[in-house]
């Protein structure tokens, strides 16, 4: 890997506000810097998770704790202009309901006072088949979203030998495998959101019975968490029911199923509370490090692209933590900054060429 180039690059995507192009970089640097050599650095070799790897490994050893918080969420980059490839193509978004056009960034996420993405895949399509309904041709990945998730936990778990303790979820990562996995494996505690309507018995007997009640049946009225079997689940856990009204004023529950049944009930909703700072990072890569801001076309050029915007995001964390400033007021600081020196430049323009205020 070229380190200079990363170093510069990332820099260029934190404090670009437009496309972050070729030309514009080695404009940026009065063609000090090439436009061939931006495209070389981006398309010369796809950058690894190895690499990845030992460019945080030193701040990683610095945060990390026995009982550190993980996350794991996707996000969609949308690239709906940019020709479909084996990462650009068609994948649901569940923020709203349909399926767009984009890359498809899945991380796994290290919640805490300094927050930082330790691992990260883009989702793979590179399976064709024909659906049999609409009898059109579609992709689709080889692998589902939780065998991506439980190899990135044993890759941070057994490969880096990261500490933490607890790890987080919505209702997409889940799964019956997935929690068995985490509780007999890697003997770790979780916390999954639940959907409506996954099925519970109150007992280990019912549950061999085949009683099941699905959770949203359960008329609790307030909130609180209990002792239940899971279908499909061969360990104890503990089912939490909290109740809140939404924006618009509507009703609504969430359900968190955790494999620590010694949990109280807010002890548990404060360790889900930190999956928040995730949602934080895709909104900070997207608006902060330009990760849907390049016009990259090919699958290495574009995987690249997103390395170097999630490497920007660190980098950023870091800026955060010495100055106490967020994402979004470093950014303005920068673009305020930048808005001075334009307007400095403009007028020893019009300076130079004899403009005033009263010019014709």
């Amino acid at each position: 890997m070229d380190k200079k180039m990363l170093e510069l690059y990332s820099d260029f995507l934190i404090a670009s506000t437009g496309l972050t192009t070729a030309t514009a970089l080695s404009a940026m640097t009065e063609h000090l810097i090439s436009h061939d050599k931006v495209t070389r650095f981006l398309s010369k070799e796809l950058y690894s998770q190895a690499e990845y790897w030992k460019l945080i490994k030193p701040i990683v050893r610095e945060i990390e704790d026995d009982e550190g918080v993980i996350c794991i969420d996707d996000t969609i980059e949308h690239k709906p202009y940019t020709d479909e490839n084996d990462i650009v193509c068609y994948h649901h978004d569940h923020t709203s309901g349909r399926s767009v056009k984009g890359i498809n960034l899945l991380t796994l996420f290290y919640s805490g006072r300094f927050s930082l993405p330790l691992r990260y895949e883009i989702i793979l399509k590179d399976e064709k088949f024909i659906d049999p309904k609409s009898k059109k041709e579609k992709r689709r990945s080889a692998k589902s979203k939780n065998t991506y998730f439980q190899e990135m936990l044993h890759a941070i778990t057994f490969s880096n030998h990261i500490k933490y303790h607890t790890i987080l979820g919505d209702s997409w990562f889940g799964s019956s495998n997935t929690m068995e996995y985490i509780h007999h494996k890697l003997h770790k505690r979780f916390i999954f959101a639940m959907k409506s309507n996954r099925l519970i018995s109150f007992s280990q007997h019912a549950k061999h019975r085949g009683e099941f009640t699905p959770i949203s049946a359960l008329d609790t009225g307030t909130d609180c968490v209990m002792n239940v079997w899971m279908k499909g689940v061969e360990i104890p856990i503990l089912l939490a029911i909290r109740h809140f009204t939404n924006e618009d004023g509507t009703f609504a529950s969430l359900y968190l199923a955790s494999n620590d049944t010694a949990l109280d009930f807010t002890t548990l909703c404060d360790l889900y509370e930190k999956r928040w700072k995730i949602e934080e990072y895709h909104k900070s890569i997207k608006q902060n490090t330009s990760l849907e801001k390049s016009p990259t076309k090919t699958v290495v050029t574009q995987s690249n692209h997103i390395f170097s915007s999630i490497y920007a995001y660190v980098k950023l964390e870091l800026l955060k933590f010495k100055t106490s400033l967020n994402h979004f007021a470093l950014k303005s600081k920068i673009y305020i900054k930048a808005l001075q020196v334009a307007m400095l430049e403009l007028t020893a323009l019009r300076q130079s060429v004899g403009l005033g205020v009263n010019s014709a």
